[in-house]
């Protein structure tokens, strides 16, 4: 059995389709009450795990022997992504397939230091392991970008002219499904990208390509876009977060391309014109 936790996330989703697709033994952890109940009525053996209660991890992982995990996104995730690898532990978990992030290794920007701790108390928990270190996410357009390219035009980010290899969350899943089903993923960190590096300018250009209609990318100085943030409602230590990350790519440290996806899955992964494609419907302009 398997358990996947966020599985209402936009990976989470994702893992839960191809492992229904596999046809495996899985139980979807999710963070509301809600999304559980919904989950139930399609036939899913669904929990709901509160992070700030031990027991409800240890209820939820207990009787499975894979774990897919990954915790909210909250200023305490590597606190509660902690105890989430003890409830593991306890619940007799054998192994953990963690959703951590590209350069986690190196420690060198803050969403790095929030998943490397984790990663180094699941390789000393004495359990099976397997890190999935994936670039930023295709899927971020619809996530963040879309009420302004559908409103404006336009998008916004601090990162400049940086190239980021920009990796489709369903080539994650595939991996992480593999990892979650094949003990020859063991002990294996696999850093997951598309197979070009892009930036935004170029991605500006594509999706225009793609919904018929001209699209900027606005390059903000990082104050301005902080600024934006949190008048949208974002927690200032997550704002720094993602500020942190547009620091991390205007050093070049994001463009870099792996063949891990292809390694893994025995195909290569999708291309960012693809997908943007595929969401291009649902970037219409409200007029």
């Amino acid at each position: 059995m398997i358990c996947v936790t966020a599985a209402g996330g936009t990976l989470g989703r994702e893992v839960v389709a191809l492992l229904q697709a596999r046809q495996a033994p899985f139980r979807a952890s999710y963070f509301s009450d809600a999304s559980a109940a919904a989950a139930r009525a399609r036939g899913i053996d669904a929990v709901v795990s509160d992070y700030t209660r031990p027991e409800t991890l240890h209820a939820a992982f207990r009787g499975c022997d894979a774990l897919f995990l990954l915790g909210p996104n909250l200023s305490d995730q590597t606190d509660l992504e902690l105890a989430a690898v003890d409830a593991a532990v306890g619940a007799g978990v054998a192994r953990i397939v963690k959703q951590s992030v590209m350069g986690a290794g190196d420690e060198a920007f803050s969403l790095a230091t929030v998943h490397r701790p984790v990663e180094r108390a699941i390789a000393s928990s004495g359990l099976a392991w397997t890190f999935l270190r994936p670039n930023s996410f295709m899927q971020n357009v619809m996530t963040f970008m879309a009420p302004t390219i559908t409103a404006e035009d336009a998008f916004y980010s601090a990162s400049g002219t940086a190239a980021i290899s920009h990796v489709d969350v369903r080539d994650i899943a595939a991996v992480a499904v593999e990892a979650l089903l094949d003990s020859r993923h063991e002990a294996r960190a696999y850093t997951l990208t598309g197979p070009e590096a892009i930036s935004y300018d170029e991605l500006a250009a594509l999706l225009s390509t793609a919904v018929g209609r001209p699209i900027r990318h606005v390059d903000l100085p990082p104050a301005d876009l902080k600024a934006a943030m949190l008048a949208g409602g974002m927690p200032a230590d997550i704002a720094e977060r993602m500020l942190d990350l547009d620091r991390y790519f205007r050093e070049n440290h994001g463009s870099r391309t792996t063949n891990d996806i292809t390694q893994v899955t025995g195909r290569a992964p999708r291309r960012l014109a693809e997908y943007l494609r595929e969401c291009a419907p649902l970037l219409r302009s409200p007029g």
